[in-house]
């Protein structure tokens, strides 16, 4: 199945996506925030013949839902909506972090890094969600 990562955000969300093998998750792109998010997200979805989403879930160390927690929700509801391909969740904790680290191995510039960071977060969390698949949250 291809699955399509989100790790939404009100300025920036980084999109992943993994091949039809479920092996590779790939960072994709960075989308900025605005009312077209949801329209680009499907082009996207259509242009790469994705079959669902996983979206990143910031959940609190102690598993409770904070305020972005609740955002990303209602974000993934509109996108159910708006489109018709499941919508599933990955907790997303440490997943910038780890993100991070792996741009600063890599050594590109501090603007450049800003810009990859959130779409290989969204890596991160396709796989983990591809690691521990059968667990997730389903919308």
């Amino acid at each position: 199945m291809r699955y399509l990562a989100i790790d939404y955000g009100t300025k920036r969300t980084g999109l992943a996506i993994c091949d039809p093998r479920e092996i590779v998750s790939s960072p994709l792109t960075i989308l900025h925030g605005g009312e077209a998010l949801c329209r680009r997200i499907a082009e996207i979805a259509r242009q790469e013949k994705v079959e669902a989403f996983v979206v990143g879930l910031p959940l609190n160390m102690d598993d409770s839902e904070g305020f972005q927690a609740k955002r990303v929700r209602a974000f993934a509801d509109h996108l159910a909506r708006t489109l018709d391909l499941p919508v599933l969740f990955q907790d997303e904790r440490l997943s910038s972090y780890a993100a991070a680290e792996k741009l600063a191995e890599c050594g590109p510039g501090r603007a450049k890094k800003g810009k990859l960071l959130d779409a290989l977060a969204a890596a991160e969390i396709l796989t983990a969600f591809l690691e521990n698949k059968g667990s997730s949250d389903t919308r």
